[in-house]
């Protein structure tokens, strides 16, 4: 928000108004590093600030079968939840040991491309090897860079936190094809992955259907899907006692556990039959892997996995 807001009035009222100036060429020159692998710094992924963050809930990476390096990968997340911590701590950051579950594979967090257009934002998302969730960019990354890479991707994205509630395992998926398409035309494998807790940590408020209240949330939603692209929550967590109200995320647990791979033949234009069949084998993989693991990470033994 900060550049956003304040380098026009800096630009336009101060004696500083070469600093946006040079900051604004920079974006111009650099344009296309966010596609072209970014820039990555392991310093960045081993801050320690990311460790208390991730003992704060706290935040596990398990792993259920080896990734060789000799492949590339595309890691598909479940669910989105409210804000994606586990996904962000776990593969964005070095708190929960990526590089030593995962040895010599290179994780590449995929997130909105608008985050890349602001000054300074880009230069600390790209540093964590966080990457557009574009096709150029996540293509480069598993055609152009060598093999050992795995982008990962939410692919219930901002429309799956309408449905984050605590105890609930519902998560967009039948339509959401683009990431098989993908993993069919560079090759990459197919891994599925669940954040078990990640609905857990904050308590979302969607008002009655019929009343104002709920009118005027759907039609605010609405608006700022239109403008921005996000889908904006009501929602509330803990404060900074355990039983006071606020919007911090309640601290309990959330493990990410990443399944099996799935090979995936490599085909420039994959077709519909093509792109269905396989998409039919992720979707089977998926939910064995929340089978497998829902009772174990407090689930009840008939929670199902619902998937719209």
């Amino acid at each position: 928000i900060i550049p956003i807001l304040f380098f026009p009035l800096i630009l336009a009222y101060t004696k500083f108004w070469l600093v946006p100036v040079i900051t604004f060429s920079w974006l111009t020159y650099d344009w296309d590093t966010h596609s072209l692998g970014g820039r990555r710094l392991p310093w960045v992924r081993n801050w320690t600030l990311w460790k208390y963050f991730q003992s704060y809930f706290p935040v596990k990476l398990v792993k259920t079968h080896d990734l060789s390096p000799k492949h590339n990968y595309v890691i598909v997340n479940h669910p989105h939840g409210i804000v994606s911590y586990g996904v962000f701590i776990n593969f964005a950051t070095e708190a929960s040991g990526f590089a030593r579950i995962f040895p010599d594979i290179t994780p590449s967090l995929g997130t909105l491309e608008g985050l890349f257009w602001i000054p300074f934002v880009r230069e600390y998302v790209m540093s964590m090897g966080i990457c557009p969730v574009s096709e150029v960019a996540l293509k480069y990354l598993l055609t152009q860079n060598n093999t050992g890479n795995a982008v990962v991707i939410v692919v219930g994205g901002a429309a799956e936190a309408l449905l984050c509630r605590p105890g609930a395992s519902t998560i967009i998926l039948k339509r959401r094809k683009g990431f098989v398409k993908l993993a069919l035309m560079t090759g990459a494998y197919l891994v599925p992955s669940y954040s078990f807790g990640e609905n857990e940590v904050h308590n979302q408020e969607t008002f009655p259907e019929g009343t104002w209240k709920r009118f005027f949330q759907k039609k605010f939603q609405a608006t700022m899907k239109k403008i921005l692209g996000l889908n904006f929550c009501i929602f509330h967590g803990r404060g900074l006692t355990r039983d006071s109200w606020g919007f911090l995320p309640f601290n309990k647990p959330i493990t990410t556990v990443v399944g099996q791979p799935l090979p995936v033949p490599r085909i420039e234009k994959p077709d519909k039959k093509t792109v269905d069949k396989y998409h039919a084998l992720y979707t089977s993989a998926l939910r064995k892997l929340f089978d497998e693991h829902k009772v174990q990470y407090g689930l009840p033994e008939t929670q199902e996995l619902t998937i719209t």
